[in-house]
């Protein structure tokens, strides 16, 4: 069978429209990924703020140096203690109990995806950071 002249480089032209897609496809997998275990570093670290804060005589600042050691264990950038709020005497819904509530506020950055956005739409503010928020409430011990 002979081939038509037209079909010539035609593979060519397939994997180089599928291959960049499935490249992009396997970063935004890890780029994910990594999002989600920032994630939980951040929501671990908050409950075990939580867990020193609600012992009597704690200080905030042993809270934020417990949380800052967490998030530095999980591989997380130094400079946190700056992104931790303690509120003390919050009061817990449906009873006359208070607690404590740790937040973590952290600047979380994709290291391939927002550098191709930027490539496609230089203007856009798509490729800032965003910012990861994780919460943690645990009643006060007496």
């Amino acid at each position: 069978m002979k081939r038509i002249r037209s079909e010539k480089g035609a593979a060519l032209l397939e994997a180089a429209i599928t291959v960049p897609m499935i490249l992009l496809i396997s970063v935004g997998i890890f780029e994910f990924g990594r999002a989600y275990q920032t994630w939980q570093v951040l929501t671990n670290a908050a409950r075990e703020g939580a867990r020193v804060a609600v012992i009597s005589g704690t200080t905030d600042d042993e809270v934020k140096a417990r949380v800052v050691a967490y998030m530095q264990n999980g591989a997380l950038s130094d400079g946190a203690a700056t992104m931790v709020t303690v509120t003390r005497g919050v009061t817990l819904t449906g009873t006359t109990d208070s607690g404590t509530q740790i937040t973590i506020n952290y600047p979380f950055q994709f290291m391939v995806l927002n550098p191709v956005v930027r490539l496609i739409a230089p203007t856009s503010t798509t490729g800032a950071p965003i910012t990861m928020q994780s919460n943690a409430l645990m009643r006060n011990e007496m």
